[in-house]
């Protein structure tokens, strides 16, 4: 039997070694052995907002200090609700859709979970 890892995507068992990386013949994922701890989710990134509570995809945030727009003169208000929140890796943690400015990019050191 292969001592080979499965298909982080899809579960096969019939994954196969292609030089520095693991391929899998079913769904065509391939991946590096290295980041099979991070798919497993050993090194997550914890997104906590002002207050330290932890944040998840889909939440809903208010935003607690006033807000610059980059380029605009306009500003985001204290108090303002965000609703269905996407967390990405970047500076920015936060994207969302602001009704009247549209799509922004928060940080979470400026919202607080509703």
């Amino acid at each position: 039997m292969s001592s080979l890892p499965n298909c982080p995507k899809c579960n096969s068992e019939y994954t196969y070694e292609d030089g520095s990386q693991f391929v899998c013949p079913e769904c065509g994922h391939e991946w590096h052995p290295e980041s099979e701890a991070a798919a497993n989710g050993e090194d997550t990134k914890i997104y906590k907002d002002a207050n330290g509570n932890v944040l998840n995809d889909g939440d809903s945030v208010t935003v607690i200090k006033d807000l610059k727009v980059k380029g605009s003169s306009s500003v985001v208000k204290v108090g303002t609700k965000v609703k269905n929140i996407r967390l990405v890796d970047e500076d920015h943690d936060i994207d969302c859709k602001i009704d009247g400015f549209g799509a922004m990019k928060l940080k979470s050191e400026f919202v607080k979970k509703i």
